[in-house]
């Protein structure tokens, strides 16, 4: 028994897989076979288009015929299905990039968020930290825009204690060599990035 598809259900897959991601709060792989799917359906309907007004050739013909309206219709949707998705994912990773203080090796090194992204998606985001790192440069010193602001900080000193190792960092009392287990008063500024990325938790 062969499956009957109308023209659109490609697309709402596509849709309902978002949704799907936004319930569960995860970012789920980029579905490329589904979208080449969709533009192949694309480019069937164009042709089925082409090929209508070929065949109303007659000069009497007064351009009614609905078969037209539902392809043009099936094409317009799919678009905007392939455009909700890419959006959605696009906003997905904007949230991802400042959650770990935008940075973005950190974000990139992490196989399972990476193997779920496009080629595309990974230049976007490397693209998007370029923009983020020229805009930050201009007022680096007075401000660091990619700090987490959700609770503002009651003290410039915080005490913290090393989840991971990560190596020597300069801070504002000389280089420390950060080891897990190990805890220290530092200054907030110095940290904080390490402290969003999850390699120091406050005590």
């Amino acid at each position: 028994m062969t499956e009957t598809r109308q023209f659109g259900d490609l697309a709402t897959q596509l849709v309902t897989e978002s949704r799907r991601s936004t319930a569960t709060d995860t970012l789920l792989k980029y579905n490329d076979p589904l979208i080449r799917s969709i533009i192949r359906e694309q480019r069937q309907l164009e042709q089925m288009i082409a090929s209508t007004l070929e065949n109303l050739a007659d000069p009497e013909f007064d351009g009614a015929n609905p078969s037209l309206l539902i392809y043009q219709t099936a094409i317009l949707r799919n678009k905007r299905c392939l455009l909700a998705y890419h959006s959605h994912r696009i906003d997905r990773l904007r949230d991802m990039y400042w959650a770990v203080g935008g940075a973005l090796p950190h974000l990139l090194s992490d196989q399972d968020i990476r193997g779920k992204l496009s080629p595309h998606e990974v230049d976007f985001l490397k693209q998007y930290n370029s923009a983020v790192m020229d805009f930050r440069s201009e007022f680096s010193d007075e401000l660091d825009i990619t700090a987490g602001i959700t609770q503002p900080p009651k003290d410039l000193h915080v005490l913290v204690r090393v989840v991971r190792d990560c190596g020597v960092i300069q801070t504002e009392l000389g280089t420390i060599d950060f080891k897990k287990g190990q805890r220290f008063m530092v200054r907030r500024a110095d940290i904080e990035h390490l402290i969003v990325q999850g390699y120091l938790e406050e005590v």
